[in-house]
């Protein structure tokens, strides 16, 4: 099956894609794309979906780079293949050959481009790395090497929407304590429950940053099986584990 990967229009030039699950070799929960060498999915099954992707953005495996991802600020530079995996969920280079890759599976992934300067990133954006700055950190470490914060283009990927997203009350108290204006993301739910805009907020967070163009692309992980994994799709239906998206931009 032929890979299937959603592009921005405001991105291009840059070679980028938002891969969905199809066209990878992994079966069962996994079945389809699955680049998560830590899902429980065969790993030399994992590196295959991974080598077509890399295949896809005309780079050697070893220059479609990764991070261990932990809900972090933290944002690597990257200058080359990268030995060992480092802590971090935000990554940008001014180097020509690499690939920046983000795994999901409802969080937001967020590509950043400054074609102008040569300088791309890449961000993991669940609610605990928006609230406490990932998306502001990716863009201070873009203008470190050169990128201009007016002519930074940034796109977040297919995500969990906010129809999806039910959280407590301890959960809007996080975001209220950081700035009573948050309550805009959140609509009532069933009972004493909330639907989180989790796209919304990544949006007023770059935008607030000030960055030239932000954008979602409207696509939601929770409500598209066939297209997208999702961890809160999977954890309702009592799956033993979900596959990752990937999503990557390279100069």
């Amino acid at each position: 099956m032929t890979l299937e990967i959603l592009t921005a229009d405001c991105l291009a030039p840059l070679r980028h894609g938002f891969f969905t699950r199809k066209g990878g070799a992994s079966s069962g929960v996994f079945k389809g794309l699955n680049c998560g060498l830590g899902s429980s999915d065969q790993a030399e099954v994992v590196k295959i979906n991974r080598a077509r992707v890399a295949d896809a953005m005309q780079v050697a495996p070893d220059h479609l780079v990764t991070v261990h991802q932990v809900h972090s600020p933290d944002v690597q530079m990257v200058e080359g293949p990268l030995t060992g995996k480092p802590e971090a969920d935000a990554m940008v280079t001014a180097t020509t050959g690499m690939a920046l890759a983000i795994l999901t599976a409802d969080c937001q992934p967020v590509l950043f481009a400054d074609s102008k300067a040569g300088v791309i990133g890449a961000a993991h954006a669940g609610w605990r790395g928006a609230l406490d700055g990932v998306l502001e950190a990716t863009v201070a470490a873009m203008e470190s090497l050169g990128a201009l914060r007016t002519d930074i283009k940034a796109v977040i990927g297919p995500s969990i929407s906010q129809a999806a997203y039910e959280v407590g009350a301890e959960f809007i108290d996080e975001f209220l304590d950081q700035d009573q204006y948050n309550s805009r993301f959140f609509s009532n739910g069933k009972g004493d429950r909330y639907q989180f805009d989790l796209t919304g907020y990544g949006l007023h967070r770059l935008r607030t940053a000030g960055v030239g163009h932000a954008e979602w692309t409207r696509h939601c992980t929770y409500s598209d099986p066939d297209r997208f994994f999702s961890y809160r799709r999977a954890t309702h239906a009592r799956e033993a584990d979900y596959g990752r998206l990937i999503s990557t931009i390279r100069l």
